[in-house]
């Protein structure tokens, strides 16, 4: 498949687009300066805009499928990535990629209590208002008709862990869960390689 990979110059990007060429599939990395970028291995960087959605259909051009991993913390997290959703679906639309696959947070998935995460008793917020930017983007997403995957973990990810191969379903967040990046990439993979259709947020954790 030709995939187009949004954010690919972060840690869960990286991974991505590393799983990816596991996998075979011919990678764009869409990044903001392809300067940066240059040891992203055997893939086509390219600049983009991943809130601009005319950005976003030049890049997703051509492709099978995308996955968004990006992420801008000098803006508001609200404007970000409701604006993301809006261009990441009218720009795949445009350019007829079918499917997105995002990379989601844990702190906006419902927790044991049925609740979001975020808001059960005892979890920390001094970052809410990235929490809340994401759940606006999730929302953005749910208006819309393209056929997209929100993935979080269903906790955090383990910063220093190395690849397992192996991932689980959760049934539920869990502060206490951890999973490393490529772990989660192959998730990601997982999702877009399936053959199945919905729009849906789903949450993994390490096996």
């Amino acid at each position: 498949m030709n995939i187009v990979i949004f954010g690919a110059g972060g840690r869960a990007g990286r991974q991505a687009v590393a799983e990816a060429r596991r996998r075979g599939h011919q990678v764009t990395a869409v990044v903001r300066d392809p300067t940066g970028h240059s040891d992203l291995g055997d893939v086509r960087v390219v600049a983009g805009d991943v809130t601009d959605p005319v950005s976003v259909e030049r890049a997703a051009a051509g492709h099978d499928a995308a996955i968004s991993a990006a992420v801008d913390l000098s803006v508001s997290p609200h404007g970000f990535f409701t604006a993301s959703a809006r261009a990441l679906s009218t720009g795949l639309a445009k350019a007829g990629v079918p499917r997105l696959v995002v990379v989601g947070l844990a702190s906006v998935m419902p927790g044991a209590s049925g609740v979001p995460l975020m808001d059960e008793p005892g979890y920390p917020n001094e970052y809410r208002d990235f929490f809340l930017g994401h759940a606006a983007g999730l929302d953005e997403l749910r208006s819309r008709d393209l056929d997209w995957v929100y993935v979080a973990p269903a906790g955090d990810f383990d910063h220093e862990g190395t690849r397992t191969g192996r991932y689980l379903p959760a049934d539920h967040g869990d502060v206490a869960s951890r999973i490393t990046y490529a772990d989660f990439a192959i998730a990601l993979l997982d999702e877009v390689d399936s053959p199945r259709h919905h729009r849906a947020a789903i949450s993994i954790r390490e096996a």
